[in-house]
């Protein structure tokens, strides 16, 4: 029992649980997911996009 006190002493004293990091990693990793999403999204439908933007060119003139 006194050495689970001394630890939470210590961890206390010297703000062992501080997770103020680990928030901005998993932001970080969050971003480049979303990154990597909107990357592959517009290179599988890039040339379809454009298609339809070239027809829908020609069509209006």
């Amino acid at each position: 029992m006194d050495l689970e006190i001394f630890r939470s002493w210590i961890h206390a004293k010297f703000n062992l649980r501080d997770e103020r990091g680990a928030n901005l990693v998993e932001y970080v990793l969050l971003l480049a997911f979303i990154a990597i999403v909107v990357f592959v999204a517009v290179k599988v439908l890039g040339s379809t996009v454009s298609t339809k933007f070239s027809a829908a060119d020609s069509a209006l003139q």
